[in-house]
């Protein structure tokens, strides 16, 4: 046995040595990569001495809660009491700059707060990780490699325009920063110097921060005082197919099928008549439905995630004061499937000529889609949820 550990840790040790040497390799490619994009030679200096391989950042990287846990276990952790809680008491705090903040850029401001609470525990937990090396090891391999070396360079760019200090750059395991985790290339299109220091300091000034958010949602299409969406009813004959990223219509058309709101009065008396809406079913046909308009698709601009934009908006209703509990149970039985067994379903559907995009245990549109249309095929109710009866089906 004790022959077995010094062969496996020889072995380990071969092998961190060898990914050290290619990422030194890669690194040296990257900086004459950015010193062709006007970095200086000092700030390549600074950003990248001793900076080495995260491998925690490969590990969180395949595990983003907002696509592996089940959408009731994050919404209960993301619109907890405890959030709700705090966010109603922050929001009283910072009313009077919020309410400027709402009537400078539309941007209702317990949206703001929502994001706020959501990104970092309203600036309790901003994140240690160091952007440069995070964003470094995706650059280097894995399957966002091209979303690390625009960060990457972005990164380098805050440096070198005097934004922020080296030191500064401290974030998420994605190299997201700040109090509302704005990526690099967000921070450099969208981030905003409120209080006119001459910095955008999103780290320290809530003024800045704020602004920064608001000016980022209402670039992305957010109209203050619009609903974001409304949870319904479907007939008991309803399309699940109409549920689709691709399918927009008008709240009149909606309302002639039959969905109706969970409360309150009808759809056409509640929202526009001529506004546009797509449906959503994020537990599939089993669970809670809503229709979701353009200030929800500006929430996902922040984050390509159904449950996050969903826990942004019942969160925020929650902080405003109004009843964002939702109203259908969810499928608490259904055990969420591992990245693995996620990337067994899209490969299954290969084999059985659909077409789900890349295999990378991402449940996004177009593994929806394709499960759609086998489930559509095979006689069964076309939601487009992955579950575990699902992935057996498939392997028959």
């Amino acid at each position: 046995m004790k022959r077995l550990l010094i062969i496996l840790s020889a072995a380990f040790a071969m092998t961190s040595a060898a990914q050290a040497s290619d990422f030194e390799a890669w690194l040296e490619g990257f900086r004459a990569e950015a010193a062709a994009a006007g970095i200086s030679d000092a700030v390549l200096a600074e950003a990248f001495d001793g900076v080495t391989i995260n491998q925690r950042v490969y590990e969180l990287n395949d595990d983003q809660p907002e696509f592996s846990r089940a959408i009731w276990d994050y919404l209960d952790s993301a619109v907890s009491e405890r959030r709700i809680a705090d966010g109603r008491a922050r929001i009283a705090e910072q009313r009077i700059l919020l309410s400027l903040i709402e009537q400078a850029y539309g941007v209702d401001a317990e949206i703001i707060a929502a994001i706020w609470g959501l990104e970092s525990s309203y600036g309790a937990i901003l994140g240690n990780y160091d952007a440069i090396q995070a964003l470094a090891t995706l650059a280097y391999e894995g399957r966002r490699t091209g979303y690390g070396r625009t960060q990457l360079l972005g990164a380098l760019k805050i440096i070198q325009n005097g934004y922020a200090d080296r030191n500064d750059l401290k974030g998420s395991w994605a190299g997201a920063m700040g109090h509302t985790q704005f990526v690099p290339t967000t921070y450099l299109a969208y981030a905003v110097d409120h209080d006119g220091d001459g910095k955008r300091d999103i780290w320290n000034t809530l003024g800045d921060v704020f602004a920064s958010t608001a000016n980022y949602l209402s670039a992305s299409g957010y109209r203050r005082d619009e609903a974001w969406g409304v949870e319904v009813r479907l007939p008991g004959d309803f399309d699940y197919g109409l549920a689709d990223a691709n399918t927009s219509k008008a709240v009149v058309e909606w309302s002639a099928m039959g969905l109706s709101p969970m409360r309150g009065t009808a759809l056409i008396e509640r929202f526009d008549p001529n506004m546009r809406a797509r449906l959503i079913l994020p537990a599939g046909g089993r669970g809670p439905a809503f229709l979701v308009f353009e200030n929800f698709e500006a929430i996902l601009k922040y984050n390509r995630s159904t449950a996050y934009a969903l826990a942004v908006g019942l969160l925020s209703e929650e902080i405003a004061g109004r009843d964002g509990a939702i109203v259908t149970l969810w499928p608490r039985e259904e055990r969420p499937l591992s990245l693995e067994e996620r990337k067994a379903l899209q490969q299954a559907l290969i084999d059985k000529g659909y077409n789900p995009g890349p295999v990378d245990g991402i449940i996004g549109a177009g593994t929806k889609r394709a499960l759609r249309d086998w489930q559509r095929d095979n006689g069964l109710p076309a939601d487009g949820y992955a579950t575990a009866a699902a992935l057996e089906a498939l392997k028959l």
